[in-house]
């Protein structure tokens, strides 16, 4: 079911609950009301109807069936054709989920489109009907009460980013990891989509503000405008600040984890040093070891016929050369400082 709630007003209250889009037609040509369609990811056939009875611009159609654009204010004629990205925390998953709603305002009619569950138009239409003389104003008074629900819901967003910022800080100077890494950068995208869809509201509030005169904006309208717009501003502040936290926080997050690198290839340098220091030693022992051991090997092989076999200092001459090769290469490591 694409149509969600469908209903025509006469002075600002609700007169009917028509069944399909044709009986809205009907009622509303019968009792001169306004009419408000609300369709939740409607049939190409469902929104050609409602544009071939409003004459919405096809380019406007065209947007509202696909999707995926980006938040503005186009007019269109009479037709004033708006684009919102709403958007909710979802505390679970610590994400910020954006929506997508498309709005045609008429003379005397409401168009919204959505492409995802929030915002709740419900409660937008509930307000109204409580306050039936802001309703009397037309479908300007929908309009506004959907930027400002759009815009209240912003804050809720922001908090919960505001507060996922300070547990990065807090990790941040706890433990420097890949994972705090990949936090900041995810989260700075979520942030930079979020300035997506904040940013045109302030040109496009304005907008409005400015065509007040020209497109007789009830001055009631104009004020409670005016609100809606001082919200965004704040928001608007309060999200650039998140970005440049974030890239502050991406910043000392590099200093620190290069910092640490640092470290543990001082630490590396200095256990590599003391591991060549050992294979010195270790190596000068062996040389030293080894000079002597060539002498004894050479006079133990046992041929009947070896120079000084017969020779009265032959073995005081072996063991004062083994003797004296030691203590060459041990002075000689020494002057090395292998030793």
């Amino acid at each position: 079911m694409t149509m969600v709630d469908n209903a025509v007003y006469v002075n600002g209250h609700r007169t009917d609950n028509p069944r399909n889009l044709d009986e809205t037609y009907e009622v509303m040509r019968d009792r001169g009301g306004m009419a408000w369609i609300g369709l939740y990811r409607p049939e190409t056939e469902e929104l050609h109807s409602v544009a071939s009875e409003f004459g919405l611009h096809e380019l406007a159609v065209e947007d509202a069936l696909h999707g995926h654009q980006r938040a503005k204010l186009e007019r269109y004629g009479d037709t004033l054709f708006t684009v919102l990205r709403p958007a909710r925390y979802l505390d679970d998953v610590e994400k910020v989920e954006f929506g997508e709603l498309h709005i045609f305002v008429g003379p005397d009619f409401a168009v919204t489109v959505r492409h995802a569950e929030s915002p709740d138009l419900a409660r937008v239409r509930r307000r109204l009907e409580n306050e039936p003389e802001l309703l009397t104003l037309g479908p300007q008074a929908v309009l506004y009460a959907i930027l400002d629900e759009v815009v209240d819901r912003y804050e809720p967003v922001a908090a919960g980013l505001e507060n996922d910022i300070d547990e990065i800080e807090d990790e941040l100077f706890g433990s420097s990891t890949p994972d705090v890494t990949r936090r900041i950068y995810e989260l700075s995208r979520e942030v930079i989509a979020f300035q997506r869809a904040t940013h045109p509201l302030r040109g496009m509030l304005e907008a409005l503000l400015r065509g007040s005169d020209k497109y007789a904006l009830d001055l009631e309208l104009q004020r409670r405008l005016r609100d809606v717009h001082d919200h965004v501003l704040r928001v608007v502040e309060r999200v650039d600040g998140f970005r440049a936290l974030l890239q502050n926080a991406l910043t000392v997050n590099a200093a620190l984890v290069g910092q640490q690198q640092n470290e543990e290839m001082r630490h590396l340098t200095e256990a590599s040093f003391a591991q060549n220091e050992e294979v010195k030693k270790i190596s000068s022992w062996a040389a030293i070891l080894f000079a002597p051991t060539l002498v004894g090997t050479v006079y133990g092989m046992n041929f009947e016929h070896m120079p000084e076999l017969d020779w009265a200092y032959g073995y005081p001459f072996a063991l004062g050369l083994m003797v004296a090769m030691g203590i060459t290469l041990y002075l000689t490591f020494k002057r090395l400082k292998w030793l």
